[in-house]
């Protein structure tokens, strides 16, 4: 008798995209319930313009968005999840337009952390710079699930740094771009290594998208602290002064 091949198994990745979206709502709310959603209740100062305020609007939404749309696959509702995945398309560009225009006006007022705004402006600006790609490329490969699927979560880990930077923890106040670097790192390779133990393989998107998130971090110090950025960031700085 010939052999029956044997079919892979399809695993189920409803559960580890659950997870994902009530981990990373929680470490954005840890690192801005004192200074916005729970501002009320400590006393913190008022957000010192309108683009700080919208951006606050943008990014509650991306994250609600985020739950949602993981919500829908979850329940099989794929076909309100494609729907509204061109509202999530939307919604990105909104998020990278006020992202950028938000550190532009912090470095004009001096108010970002580090020695120097200008320096400091390379980290929010390749944080939206790495989450345009991997939005972008997720858009292209929205008919294949599997890539999909991946580039989006790695989308939403990239975008934890600044909630991360923001913990009322000393170790991570203290600790500079290695703690909250480091802590965003920990949580993406958490679900990498989650994701590879389950489907006994390391998903290419995860690799690639890993190593890149990663590695650009460093290369982002060592570019601020040079005068050809310095240059440019003033350059940038001054469309908004």
């Amino acid at each position: 008798m010939a052999a029956t091949p044997r079919l892979p198994l399809r695993v189920n990745d409803r559960r580890f995209y659950i997870v994902a979206a009530v981990v990373i709502p929680l470490i954005v709310l840890a690192g801005f319930a004192r200074t916005y959603y729970l501002k009320p209740f400590f006393g913190t100062p008022d957000l010192p313009n309108r683009i700080v305020q919208l951006h606050g609007v943008v990014m509650t939404a991306w994250v609600l968005l985020f739950i949602v749309q993981v919500s829908l696959v979850a329940t099989r509702r794929i076909r309100v999840h494609q729907s509204l995945g061109v509202a999530g398309g939307v919604l990105a560009a909104f998020v990278v337009i006020v992202g950028v225009l938000t550190a532009l006006y912090a470095a004009a007022r001096e108010v970002t952390p580090g020695p120097s705004p200008l320096a400091f402006l390379v980290v929010p600006l390749g944080d939206m710079l790495t989450f345009s790609v991997l939005i972008g490329l997720a858009l292209y490969f929205r008919r294949k699930p599997q890539v999909h699927k991946r580039l989006m979560l790695l989308a939403a880990i990239g975008l934890l740094t600044p909630a991360i930077a923001r913990i009322p923890f000393g170790f991570i106040s203290n600790g500079g771009p290695l703690a909250f670097f480091g802590l965003t790192d920990l949580v993406l390779l958490a679900f990498v290594a989650y994701d590879t133990f389950k489907h006994r393989r390391l998903h290419p998107v995860f690799l690639w998208g890993s190593i890149c998130i990663i590695a650009l971090q460093p290369i982002r110090l060592l570019l601020a602290a040079t005068t050809l950025w310095l240059n440019f960031a003033a350059a940038l700085v001054s469309l908004v002064k």
